[in-house]
């Protein structure tokens, strides 16, 4: 079992940028996909970005361009760089993963492996 944290949510100002940090511990993610999901009443959980144990990037459409995903293995961690934040930004961000394959069922049917959120507010 993988034990998620993630870090780095606020509240900021429409335009503005915010870097999540998820770090892992318990084991080795170098073998696992990784990624980001939000949730708010109103759309429930929605996909934000998705990493592959290969480095492959994917993304939502609403933050494509916006938002970078990255992860670094040696620290155990993955990255959400937020730029260009609007107010429909805001949600609670989850980090996850998953070593099950193919990748893009993974995404679509959630991760299993999840930390407890942090709150993002982005007020315009």
């Amino acid at each position: 079992q993988v034990r998620l944290v993630e870090s780095g949510g606020g509240s900021v100002q429409a335009g503005d940028s915010l870097r999540l940090s998820c770090t892992a511990s318990g084991r080795a993610i170098s073998n696992y996909h990784m990624g980001w999901f939000r949730r708010t009443p109103e759309k429930g959980r929605e996909f934000v970005a998705a990493i592959s144990r290969d480095s492959s990037t994917y993304y939502g459409d609403s933050v494509k361009g916006r938002f970078t995903i990255s992860r670094d293995n040696t620290k155990n961690a993955q990255y959400l760089q937020m730029n260009n934040l609007k107010p429909e930004d805001t949600a609670v961000y989850y980090c996850a993963v998953d070593q099950r394959d193919p990748i893009g069922v993974v995404i679509s049917l959630g991760m299993d492996q999840w930390g407890q959120g942090t709150q993002v507010t982005v007020s315009s």
